[in-house]
């Protein structure tokens, strides 16, 4: 960028080329061309980095927010939780003397809001006074009838408030929306400011942006604060509605942010007017929690009967005061932007002062004189609906054919009371990175608040979006808007004052030790068990695919007849070869085991355990670290590439994805012996991959010992290779392939971490850390049984069970091997029926 004057509106530098269209007010360049005073010092610092070493950034950014799991899921889009999160790397900058005006208006609108609240939902004074008309009260689906006369006791409704804030062509700043219900943003502004350290620090420090930080940290003490009857070590919790909603990955942020446990509502119940949450130790009662769901679906009993997402009795609680609920159920009501038209009035009558900020102009149909007006001048306004409503749109009259705007008038006069009519602003704009270069985008910011003990404080930033297209003003993340990280300029005070009440913090011994609920604990479980299963099916793939070489001591032949038995054996055998004769065509086995590393269908292959993988690390990412998570991640991109459509190519591609699978799960499982501490969550997970590690080896042995055709030599010589034995088979037994070693290995061997012992080993020992629910048990009846497992196996008689009978078969061992995988399959049982029994119906999709 330049600062250089020029005739027309645009700047220009090595690389760098800007011009914004006439009209709308930009952000960046004044009238004349020159970078505004506030976007100076951004400006040179770009230009002194180059365009071609910002862009380099800016692609390390995507990467970085991929790798990281940053999403925005859109109901109905093809790329559901997958959707990336769009920030461009072109921060949002805004002038700190600005930003005291924006900051004390939107501490001003929160304690109005906040306000109108307790009003509507206790004296109502305002509709008795006619401040407010009772039509937009009684007849608003926000107002929950059932929420009246329950009063928190810190006389906070409004404990998260956000605005969205517009700028009009003579650089006026409005208010254009409130979201009172439960707001999102903050999570979003947070790792977008994440990212912006990460790739342009130092344009970040060098323009003195004001840390977000404190925010954060003063709102959670705040909300420890809230805890009804002081509570020594209150328990907060983020209550979400799953991973299928929009803005998930902001709940499970904040959820490890704050360190607080993500729930759903299942993970709740209600006691005697108490919210309890249902833990592997039993119930721990709730004090606070963080609602990320919509008011109406947070209780099935008393608001909405036909959801399951929230926790029935959640009202009653609320109502007896024995929990804080952020925001206050029935808190959406002010959302509807009719409201604005009246809010002038009630900030005088309620605060005793005018609005400091002004809203867009807004007219409601249902009065006499705003009605006229709104018909005279249809053209010029947007048409709402009186409450926002899903399937209701927002009609733009400009655009409409004669016939449809005399319909749309005809509908205004039949029905007042249900439109809103508002002035429409031709929003500012800002430059965006794009493929073409710099191009001037629309945009909006969001800017948060939050109480903070005595008062609301405001995130010294907010989460700016960015419209679609360059004539588009939509900025709706919906329909795919992006965002922008916002900079208020300056370290001076941030809004948070230095003498906010810092509540006490939990005390270690009362959260994550305890805090693991069964639902989670299930998740774990099954997580570790898909990527053992995943684990499993790649290494047997990895180890049949070259031996069709035919390089192998045994032969092309003998490599075929042993790929078709492992295969029909473990039931991996697709329709159309179970009963097709491959003879010497080695090269359709071939390409069925390349297709088997791809297809998504299989219910016992690797596309299959991918999808559970990522299914099921998406429902605890708050429990796995950021290297863990990231992991995870690089193995679902690493996979999501599309295989090559030439045999040859495909081959290549597959063996090499197999390969990147088995180094990413190695790094999964390091990463989980190393870093975690050993909690429940924890102990959980290795138990699901004791478990199916258990299980899959019982398999392999069945099939490669027990069905193994005379001789077995090419059998066991697979089993070694997919346990990662042979090494050490050979170092230590010096001699050909033998079935009494290879069992002694593979089965008994307490020392391989392959072998199905280590695996009772170590069920063993987790399970003995996990709690025992103060049944007066000394030992549990789970430790007890894997303790006659691993008894089971450690008495097992090598000689007697490698014997073949004589029709050669082994049947002996199959039927050993039988009662041993049923003992394990009951132990895992035993461990869900004590553990995880509430979550049965999710174990059922799997």
């Amino acid at each position: 960028m330049s600062n250089a004057r020029t005739s027309t509106r645009s700047i220009r530098g090595t690389g760098w080329a800007y011009k914004p269209p006439e009209g709308p007010w930009d952000e960046c360049l004044d009238e004349a061309g020159h970078p505004r005073p506030h976007w100076r010092r951004l400006a040179a610092g770009l230009r002194r980095m180059g365009y071609a070493e910002f862009t380099r950034r800016a692609e390390g950014a995507r990467r970085l927010i991929q790798t990281n799991g940053v999403t925005y899921n859109v109901y109905g889009d093809p790329q559901g939780k997958e959707r990336p999160w769009l920030l461009d790397p072109i921060p949002f900058v805004i002038d700190p003397r600005e930003w005291d005006q924006i900051e004390q208006a939107v501490i001003q609108r929160a304690t109005l809001f906040n306000a109108i609240i307790g009003d509507v939902y206790g004296s109502q004074i305002l509709l008795r006074d006619s401040l407010l008309p009772p039509e937009l009260v009684f007849a608003n689906p926000g107002f929950l009838r059932s929420c009246h006369g329950v009063r928190p006791r810190s006389g906070v409704y409004l404990q998260n408030y956000a605005v969205d804030l517009a700028r009009a062509p003579n650089g006026n700043w409005w208010i254009i929306a409130d979201r009172t219900q439960a707001p999102s943003g903050m999570g979003y502004a947070l790792e977008n400011r994440l990212v912006s350290a990460r790739t342009i620090p130092s344009l970040l420090d060098q323009c003195r942006a004001r840390p977000l930080a404190r925010f954060f940290d003063a709102t959670f003490d705040a909300l420890l604060a809230m805890a009804p009857n002081g509570a020594a070590s209150p328990r907060v919790v983020v209550l979400t509605a799953g991973p299928h909603n929009e803005t998930y990955f902001e709940h499970s942020y904040l959820s490890r942010h704050w360190n607080a446990p993500l729930v759903g509502g299942d993970d709740l119940t209600v006691r005697d007017r108490r919210v309890y949450l249902k833990t592997l130790a039993g119930l721990n009662q709730v004090d606070v929690i963080v609602r990320r769901m919509d008011d109406d679906f947070c209780d099935p009993l008393e608001l909405r009967g036909d959801s399951l997402l929230g926790v029935p009795g959640l009202l009653q609680a609320a109502r007896a005061g024995t929990v804080y609920i952020a925001n206050a159920l029935g808190s959406g009501l002010v959302e509807m932007p009719a409201l604005m038209a009246f809010l002038p009035g009630l900030c005088e009558h309620l605060l005793g002062e005018p609005l400091r900020l002004p809203s867009v102009a807004t007219w409601w149909c249902g009065q006499d004189a705003p009605r006229r007006h709104v018909l005279e001048n249809l053209e010029r306004l947007v048409i709402k609906p009186t409450f926002p409503q899903f399937g209701q749109r927002v009609e733009f009259p400009a655009t409409l054919a004669a016939g449809a705007k005399k319909t749309l008038a005809d509908r205004i006069e039949a029905q007042p009371l249900r439109f809103v009519a508002q002035e429409q602003v031709e929003l500012s704009t800002a430059p965006v990175l794009t493929h073409r270069g710099l191009e001037p985008r629309h945009v909006v910011t969001r800017v948060l608040a939050a109480w903070d003990g005595t008062s609301y404080s405001v995130l010294p930033g907010g989460l700016t979006r960015v419209a679609t297209g360059r004539q588009s003003l939509v900025v709706s993340m919906q329909l795919g808007g992006g965002s922008k990280d916002t900079w208020v300029l300056g370290r001076g005070p941030t809004t948070v004052r230095s003498d906010a009440p810092l509540a006490t913090r939990p005390a270690p011994e009362s959260v994550a030790a305890t805090e693991l609920s069964s639902r989670v604990a299930d998740n774990l479980f099954w997580l570790g068990r898909y990527a053992e299963r995943l684990e499993s099916m790649v290494r047997l793939i990895r180890v049949l695919l070259p031996d069709l070489s035919g390089e192998t001591e045994l032969g092309r032949e003998t490599a075929i007849a042993t790929i078709l038995h492992f295969l029909k054996g473990l039931n991996l055998l697709p329709k159309e070869f179970r009963h097709a004769v491959i003879g010497r065509q080695w090269w359709r086995l071939q390409g069925m085991l390349a297709q088997m590393v791809f297809d998504q269908d299989h219910a016992l292959g690797i596309g299959w355990c991918m999808r559970q993988l990522r299914r099921l690390s998406w429902e605890v990412k708050e429990r796995l670290s950021q290297d863990t998570w990231r992991v995870l991640q690089q193995l679902e991109q690493g996979y999501a590439v599309a295989p090559p459509a030439q045999p040859d190519r495909r081959l290549v591609a597959a063996i090499q994805q197999l390969d990147d699978i088995v180094i990413a799960l190695a790094a999964f499982a390091g990463l989980l012996s190393e870093n975690p501490t050993r909690g429940h969550g924890w102990r959980f997970l290795d138990i699901g991959r004791r478990v199916e590690r258990a299980l899959q080896m019982i398999e392999l042995l069945r099939v490669g010992v027990a069905l193994a055709p005379y001789p077995d030599d090419a059998c066991l010589e697979v089993l070694l290779q997919v346990a990662d034995s042979s090494t050490t088979y050979r170092s230590r037994y010096l001699t050909a392939i033998r079935t009494r070693y290879v069992l002694d290995l593979l089965l008994t061997d307490e020392s391989n971490p392959r072998s199905v012992a280590y695996q009772l080993v170590t069920l063993q020992d987790r399970i003995g850390g996990l709690p025992l629910h103060d049944t007066g048990e000394r030992e549990s009846a789970e430790r007890v049984m894997a303790s006659k497992l691993l008894t089971l196996v450690r008495e097992a008689r090598i000689d007697q069970l490698k014997r073949r009978d004589a029709t050669g078969q082994r049947l002996t061992l199959e039927a050993y091997l039988q009662t041993v995988r049923n003992g394990v399959t009951d132990l895992s049982d035993a461990l869900t029926t004590r553990y995880l029994s509430h979550s049965l119906p999710s174990r059922l999709e799997r």
